[in-house]
């Protein structure tokens, strides 16, 4: 059998046409199955920032501090979204620190949304559990209408929604309250 010079040239182009295609082919899909699965989705900030570190000082002394692991700045809605966010208060008599898994700070109230499994512990042995809390600044008000769960020294409070207002001391649990005591609690207040 004898080729002719026009069919093996069409043999070949056929040949590296198809291997071409192959190759083609194999590196496609291994792109697709390599993309990380952690690749962020479009985000409409103007920002993005890693390790986020903010805080106020008043009259030499840090007044709060604020991190966060991520952080998208929205310039037009004048908003900032956070994730993984700590927020610490100083008092002259006790330290608070609030933290949760996101958060929302808005730049010219300076007021801030932290959302989700918010845990707040106070130096003097308050602990707060709730979804969803709240931060006024210029009321110095802090609030959250979602179930909250309040524990200090033996004690235990339940209830829908708290307010509380930090100049005049002053707390109000809201909604249907449970108290649990234990014996314990009694022991250390004689």
């Amino acid at each position: 059998m004898a080729f002719s010079p026009q069919r093996l040239s069409r043999w070949i182009l056929t040949g590296v046409t198809l291997f071409a295609l192959f190759v083609v082919g194999v590196l496609v899909i291994r792109g697709y199955l390599t993309r990380p699965p952690h690749d962020l989705p479009p985000s409409k900030a103007d920002y993005r920032i890693k390790e986020v570190r903010l805080q106020e000082q008043g009259s030499g002394k840090v007044q709060w501090r604020l991190t966060a692991d991520q952080a998208e700045v929205f310039e037009r809605e004048g908003k900032t979204v956070m994730r993984k966010v700590t927020v610490t208060i100083q008092d002259p008599d006790r330290t608070w620190t609030v933290t949760g898994e996101e958060g929302d700070l808005l730049d010219a109230t300076k007021n801030v949304e932290i959302r989700k499994n918010v845990v707040l512990v106070s130096s003097d042995g308050l602990r707060l559990e709730t979804d969803r809390l709240s931060w006024q600044a210029k009321e110095r008000r802090l609030w959250t209408s979602e179930p909250v769960t309040i524990f200090r020294q033996g004690a235990m409070v339940r209830g829908q929604g708290l307010e509380a207002w930090m100049a005049d001391e002053r707390t109000q649990v809201k909604g249907r309250l449970r108290a649990t005591f234990s014996e314990r609690a009694g022991e250390r207040a004689r």
